[in-house]
């Protein structure tokens, strides 16, 4: 029998980024569905979040993260550009963003075709990979070909359907917080949460008891 869960994800967060390809080998090394139900991410929900932070928070983070991506081999990099158009040295963030909107929707979109979790990877590994530029020229059509997805059909219906889609969005995050939690990733499964990339093993654990089967 499939079992399925859901993976709450931000495009903007490194974490997520650690985690979605991992999620993606267990979906396919496993019977198992697992829905990607894309969210906004701190910066667009609590602008003042990072000012508000302890200042050796983003220090560390980025020390961590890097270690992460180190330990388990996954490629890792700066974004060129950040999805969060965002003042460093204030850390304010500005009022309009387009890039974030512009990759969230598409998740959003991706995931309408059940096809959300390959998608998050293959973008997540353009904008957190190294890539230069992830934006433009035909990076994300790439992406989304590498997902079974048409860039073009995406992008229109990220365009037409934009408010529809955003709804969405906050749905996902009032779904992922009347679940249990806030943060991303989260994977959810019978209605328990598993925050963070270092939790895999143990969703994986849990997943086992209630008769997860390899494929």
């Amino acid at each position: 029998m499939t079992l399925t869960a859901q993976l709450y994800f931000s495009f903007r967060s490194p974490y997520s980024y650690l985690a979605v390809g991992r999620y993606r080998a267990m979906a396919v090394q496993y019977d198992l569905a697992i829905d990607l139900r894309p969210v906004w991410p701190l910066a667009v929900r609590q602008p003042d979040f990072f000012e508000r932070n302890h200042p050796n928070w983003l220090g560390y983070t980025m020390r961590d993260m890097m270690r992460v991506a180190q330990f388990h081999g996954i490629p890792f990099g700066a974004p060129n550009p950040d999805p969060i158009i965002q003042n460093m040295a204030t850390r304010t963030i500005a009022a309009e963003q387009p890039y974030i909107k512009r990759i969230t929707r598409l998740g959003q979109a991706a995931a309408r075709r059940n096809k959300g979790l390959a998608f998050a990877h293959e973008a997540g590994q353009l904008i957190w990979g190294g890539a230069t530029d992830w934006h433009l020229g035909d990076h994300l059509a790439g992406a989304a070909t590498r997902a079974d997805l048409d860039l073009v059909e995406l992008e229109t219906e990220a365009e037409l359907h934009s408010e529809a889609l955003d709804v969405e969005i906050a749905a996902n995050q009032t779904a992922l917080e009347q679940v249990g939690h806030w943060g991303v990733p989260t994977l959810v499964f019978d209605d328990e949460p598993f925050f963070g990339q270092d939790r895999i093993e143990m969703a994986l654990w849990r997943m086992e008891q209630k008769g997860l089967e390899k494929t």
